[in-house]
């Protein structure tokens, strides 16, 4: 017997919630039921009922049998059905964790949100950018940097393996951080060759990475984060002229990000009645 067990479903709780465990990670889901919104026009939009996924993320050190009830189970998501990723990790295998990628893309894209509730290292760091919304708490840490391995074998073997691997994996980083415009080629380049970047909550609102901030249970936009750290006001100014100012340098700060971003599938945002952060919690 390995040391990895998934753990059987547990029984419907009065919350409807169920839980899948795993040596490093546990997913629990719910299911929300139809209901109807009203409209400005006195009409009502019937919102199709859905299940919420929540995959608590630890370090990417599964064998792949170990999470094959969990793949199993997000790969059997319906068309309506919303993840949420929340990430505390120190990085691990990228295969493990481009696996997710591939759910993402395929079963819950347009409808994904990551949440950096303390450390996101290496692939850790990665998975954080696989949300279609970023959120990020005040005890966020990041770390980007290139992969690390080893190849046994004959030369040969050694020699192609590895030149395949640097290849594979870095069109992998390469749509992930470059083509997003998250890091720039020189920054690119730098991190293939050594370099590490650890990034702030500020440098990730900057950047794009975050596009909110959980500030004392309020989901704050990036670029409102941001404006309320850097303005400075006159002492005579009155709460509605600070409010206004504020408002002004929080669109000049989103056109400011916008510019760094490239359009990119990963840039989508909410369909208003799927993604409401609130919701999930």
């Amino acid at each position: 017997m390995t040391r990895i067990q998934i753990a059987q479903e547990t029984k419907k709780d009065n919350n409807n919630e169920k839980k899948l465990n795993s040596t490093e990670h546990t997913l629990f889901k719910k299911k929300i039921q139809s209901s109807e919104k009203a409209s400005k026009k006195g009409l009502y939009k019937k919102i199709p009922g859905y299940t919420q996924y929540r995959f608590f993320v630890n370090d990417f050190m599964e064998c792949e049998r170990g999470l094959h009830e969990i793949y199993n189970e997000l790969w059997n998501a319906g068309e309506n059905d919303t993840l949420e990723l929340r990430i505390n990790s120190n990085g691990g295998m990228v295969n493990e964790g481009a696996q997710f990628y591939s759910i993402i893309k395929n079963k819950f894209n347009g409808r994904t949100t990551t949440i950096l509730d303390n450390k996101g290292y290496s692939m850790g760091a990665l998975t954080f950018l696989f949300g279609n919304e970023r959120v990020v708490t005040e005890r966020a840490d990041l770390m980007l940097h290139d992969y690390s391995g080893g190849v046994v074998g004959k030369g040969g073997e050694i020699q192609a393996r590895n030149e395949h691997t640097q290849v594979f994996i870095r069109d992998f980083f390469k749509k992930i951080l470059l083509e997003t415009g998250y890091l720039s080629k020189k920054e690119f380049d730098n991190m293939l060759i050594g370099q590490d970047f650890w990034m702030s909550i500020d440098e990730l609102c900057e950047r794009g990475m975050a596009t909110h901030v959980l500030v004392n249970g309020k989901n704050i936009k990036a670029h409102d984060y941001l404006a309320n750290k850097r303005y400075i006001g006159e002492n005579k100014e009155t709460k509605k002229q600070r409010d206004k100012n504020i408002k002004k340098l929080a669109k000049r700060i989103k056109k400011e990000i916008a510019k760094r971003l490239k359009k990119n599938g990963l840039q989508a945002w909410y369909v208003s009645y799927k993604f409401e952060y609130n919701s999930i919690n």
